[in-house]
C-alpha cells in the first residue's frame, strides 16, 4: 500500500514540471520531493514520470493517475476544511477549577494553545482552594489532587502521581549550597506557608523532618512560595508536575512515591457537551504528555 501523502509530491511535480519548482511550492527540500516520488513509484510498481532535459514529463501511467490523485487531494482538503469548520463552530463557556500553582505553571500555557484552534470557547478559571461541586454545576471540569475521586456520576481521568520535593534557585544554590537530602533541610533557608490544605500538610512535614526550623518567609498561597523560591529567598516544597521543568528552579533531590494522584474530572451531566468534551480531551492528553516528560508515573 502506498503512502497517501506521497500523492502531494506527485501532484506538485506534475504541475510544476520539476522537482526543484515543486520543492519551492511545497516548502520542502528538492531531495525529499524526488525521494517521495520514487517511493510512490516503487509502491505502485510503475514509473509516473519520464525525466527529460527540460524537466519531468508524465508517463502514460502518470497521466492516467493524475485525475485520481487530484480527487484524493480534493477529498483530503474537504476533510480538513470540515474539521476546521467544526472546531470553529464549537462555542460556549467552560468553567475550570484548579489550584493556582498548577494552573499558572501547567494549565494556562496549554489553554493559550487550545484557544488558537477553538477561539469561540470561553474558559473561566477558578483558583479557589475549596472543592467545587461539579454535580451542582459549580464548575464543569475540575483539576484535582486526591488519592481517589469520590462522588456520584463523576467522570475522572487520572494524569499521574502528585509528587512534591524541595526546589531552590540557581542563585540560592550558589550562595548557600543545594540540599541533597531531607536531612539537609534543617541547615537551609526555608520558605513556609502555602494555600489552605497544602499549608497544614507542609507544616506537619517540617515539624516531623526538620523540627525547629523557622521559615524565613511565610506565604498564604502556593504561588507565593513559588515566587519566593524563584527570587532566591530560600527553598520550599513544590509540586513536580507544576514546576519540574521551570528553568529558574533546581530540584534539590528526588521525590518519593505518594498516594495522591492528579485527576481531571467532569460530571456526567456535562461530559457530552461538545465544548466541555473538547477541553476535557485536549487537557487530558496534553497533561498526560507533560507527566510523562517529567517522569511522573
Amino acid at each position: 500500500m502506498f503512502d497517501w501523502n506521497d500523492l502531494r509530491y506527485f501532484l506538485a511535480v506534475a504541475e510544476a514540471g520539476s522537482t526543484l519548482k515543486a520543492a519551492r511550492a511545497l516548502g520542502a527540500n528538492q531531495t525529499t520531493v524526488a525521494r517521495r516520488v520514487h517511493a510512490l513509484e516503487a509502491s505502485l510498481g510503475h514509473a509516473l514520470f519520464e525525466k527529460q532535459r527540460s524537466g519531468y514529463r508524465l508517463s502514460e501511467m502518470g497521466e492516467r493517475l493524475l485525475d485520481l490523485a487530484r480527487a484524493v487531494e480534493q477529498a483530503a482538503n474537504a476533510v480538513a476544511a470540515e474539521a476546521a469548520a467544526s472546531a470553529r463552530s464549537l462555542s460556549g463557556t467552560v468553567r475550570l477549577t484548579a489550584n493556582e500553582v498548577y494552573s499558572a505553571a501547567a494549565i494556562t500555557p496549554l489553554l493559550v494553545r487550545f484557544k488558537q484552534t477553538h477561539p469561540e470557547i470561553r474558559i473561566e478559571l477558578d483558583h479557589s482552594s475549596a472543592i467545587r461541586d461539579l454535580g451542582k454545576g459549580e464548575a464543569d471540569i475540575g483539576f484535582r489532587v486526591d488519592d481517589a475521586i469520590k462522588g456520584d456520576a463523576l467522570i475522572a481521568r487520572r494524569i499521574c502521581e502528585d509528587r512534591w520535593t524541595f526546589f531552590c534557585s540557581a542563585h540560592y544554590a550558589a550562595d548557600h549550597g543545594k540540599p541533597r537530602s531531607v536531612r539537609d533541610i534543617v541547615n537551609s533557608h526555608v520558605v513556609g506557608g502555602g494555600a489552605p490544605g497544602i499549608r497544614e500538610i507542609y507544616e506537619r512535614w517540617l515539624e516531623t523532618h526538620a523540627p525547629g526550623v523557622e521559615p524565613v518567609m511565610t506565604y498564604d498561597s502556593t504561588s507565593g512560595l513559588l515566587a519566593a523560591v524563584r527570587s532566591g529567598a530560600g527553598l520550599a516544597a513544590l509540586p513536580v508536575f507544576a514546576v519540574g521543568d521551570d528553568p529558574l528552579l533546581i530540584q534539590c533531590f528526588p521525590s518519593n512515591p505518594v498516594k495522591r494522584h492528579i485527576w481531571l474530572v467532569t460530571h456526567e451531566r456535562v461530559r457530552a457537551a461538545p465544548h466541555v468534551r473538547a477541553v476535557m480531551s485536549y487537557l487530558g492528553d496534553e497533561l498526560t504528555k507533560r507527566a510523562r516528560a517529567l517522569g511522573l508515573p
